[in-house]
């Protein structure tokens, strides 16, 4: 159901590069009834999944690390960060999309994905809506080495640290992107580990 007290004017591209950058302007209803012109720019990068892999038996957890050039311009002096696994997409579901995923950029093939919750991860600014899952690992499932996929050009390391290593690095800045902290605090949370 659309919201009655906003009503939009006009939608411009301003870029259409590598995702769609939008500028909107639109009317919006006050509490007092008044009506407000206000205009807001909207990146439109798809929406998109993203998983924590924990293996009960060993409490360890597998993360990547990548070269993220927005952590680069804002301080970030490597631009490298520390992430749970995750992609767009790309007109799947979000339960094969991340099954995906995890084999192109982990090397570990998984059939059973438990989905947690839903979030927008930064609403004032980008459309996308991720998708939060959790799996269960073992070395058996390992059926690549991982690493992304190179004609997109990534160049993803794997890691597999200790959970309670994880909480550390969370703790110490090591560890700094939202969606990760969010799937190993609900982990923590749920006492799954």
């Amino acid at each position: 159901m659309q919201n009655s007290n906003v009503h939009i004017e006009k939608t411009e591209i301003l870029s259409d590069n590598w995702y769609t950058l939008k500028k909107i302007t639109f009317n919006i209803q006050r509490k007092d009834g008044t009506t407000e012109t206000q205009s807001r720019e909207a990146y439109d990068r798809g929406n998109g999944a993203v998983i924590l892999l924990y293996n009960p038996e060993t409490k360890n957890i597998v993360l990547t690390r990548q070269f993220r050039m927005p952590t680069y311009l804002n301080g970030n002096t490597s631009g490298m960060l520390i992430e749970a696994c995750a992609g767009l997409l790309d007109n799947d579901n979000p339960e094969d999309c991340i099954k995906r995923e995890t084999e192109e950029e982990t090397g570990y093939k998984i059939s059973k994905v438990e989905k947690v919750f839903e979030a927008y991860m930064s609403p004032g600014s980008v459309t996308e809506i991720l998708h939060f899952f959790v799996a269960e690992y073992s070395n058996d499932m390992k059926v690549a080495d991982g690493g992304g996929l190179e004609h997109e050009g990534e160049n993803i390391e794997v890691l597999e640290f200790s959970f309670e290593t994880a909480l550390q690095m969370i703790d110490s800045g090591e560890i700094k992107d939202a969606k990760t902290i969010m799937l190993i605090q609900h982990i923590r949370l749920k006492g799954i580990l």
